[in-house]
């Protein structure tokens, strides 16, 4: 792996482990046992860092919202579909645990960020018109659009929520409670036919969280 490499996937390891603020580019040399001097050689800062773990984050899961989800067969799908979704937000943590800050920090990022948002609400709704197309779903065009809104607010805030109730559990309890959640948003429109199937995911759930807990 390259240098330049090696210094962003320790960073971010660094970051989702301690948190970004409580990082300085001297820990990140030292963890990497490079002089700061080759460090700075490749980044002139922790800001310069912090572009480019965002860079790589934001195309990445860019693709995935953005991916033909039209393949989407049947509500098993949608459940797969949301765990990369979660999976690929989890890997960033540090990014979502300190949002604010460090969106006030970066304006180049938050302009970005924004921009993301509008994706993960686009991609909601893709999501769920499949799914009203296949008889799975039936909601109108207002509840399609406050669902959506929810389930991209809750892809973006459930591991703050998650750190504060239950005081940072295992990575695939954490990724497991996310997408039930968005579930249990989708639930109330479900149709009749696919009722059951919310409750084959509190019982999948139930049997995830018994065997991390």
């Amino acid at each position: 792996m390259k240098t330049r490499d090696r210094i962003l996937q320790t960073s971010l390891e660094l970051f989702n482990l301690e948190g970004e603020p409580n990082v300085t580019t001297v820990d990140i040399a030292n963890e990497l046992d490079i002089s700061p001097g080759n460090l700075y050689y490749h980044f002139k800062g922790k800001e310069d860092i912090i572009g480019a773990l965002y860079d790589r984050f934001h195309t990445e899961l860019s693709d995935i919202l953005n991916a033909p989800i039209a393949q989407l067969l049947k509500p098993d799908d949608a459940w797969f579909y949301l765990y990369i979704v979660f999976e690929e937000t989890y890997k960033q943590r540090y990014f979502y645990r300190n949002l604010n800050d460090i969106l006030q920090r970066y304006p180049v990022i938050e302009k970005r960020f924004r921009k993301l948002l509008e994706q993960k609400v686009a991609a909601a709704q893709a999501v769920a018109r499949i799914l009203i197309d296949r008889g799975v779903l039936a909601l109108d065009e207002g509840q399609l659009s406050r669902l959506s809104e929810a389930v991209a607010m809750q892809v973006t805030f459930w591991l703050t929520y998650d750190l504060l109730r239950n005081n940072n559990p295992p990575e695939q309890l954490q990724i497991h409670q996310g997408v039930f959640q968005v579930m249990s948003l989708i639930a109330p429109y479900l149709t009749e036919g696919y009722r059951s199937f919310y409750d084959e995911c509190c019982e999948l759930y139930d049997s995830l969280t018994a065997d991390l807990l």
